[in-house]
């Protein structure tokens, strides 16, 4: 049984699965079989351990921000007034209730979390800066990055 926080022990086979898969999660088995080399049934074990292991987490749809009128991304890092384990807890659930923040990371260094959000427009922009970072518990203050051209952008992990 694979504890919590365990790494799988990955063979070729394996991250060869991983890698078919992280390019397109829609694959069939009978498609992803012949482009690993192995018989579907074998595939199929194969690819039911790395999910019962948790090494594949789930699948997603990924949506082109653009397409969904979501023109524009912003980092913005957040300082909270204090570090205690219950002002963290309290932001950090706040965080997963509010739909607009896309991702919020836990950082070292001088500056408590990262987050980041996708806008439609300058309005929508001021209206997360104006309505949903003051609504967080604890933020004391927030400095946002504007991204301007995408230069790389991926889900793959390298395997």
């Amino acid at each position: 049984m694979l504890k919590i926080n365990q790494a799988m022990q990955l063979d070729a086979i394996d991250r060869l699965i991983l890698t078919e898969l992280q390019q397109d999660g829609r694959l069939s088995n009978q498609d992803l079989a012949l482009r690993v080399h192995l018989s579907p049934s074998a595939c199929l074990r194969r690819v039911k351990l790395l999910e019962e292991s948790g090494v594949i987490d789930r699948y997603v749809a990924l949506l082109n921000p653009k397409r969904v009128g979501r023109y524009g991304t912003s980092y913005t890092i957040v300082n909270l007034e204090s570090t205690q384990a219950q002002q963290q807890e309290a932001f950090e659930q706040a965080v997963r209730d509010t739909p607009e923040i896309l991702d919020c990371f836990y950082v070292a260094g001088a500056n408590d979390y990262l987050l980041r959000f996708a806008f439609r427009d300058a309005e929508d922009l001021e209206r997360l800066h104006a309505e949903v970072l003051p609504r967080l518990p604890g933020v004391l203050r927030s400095n946002s990055m504007l991204v301007l051209r995408t230069v790389k952008k991926t889900t793959a992990l390298p395997l």
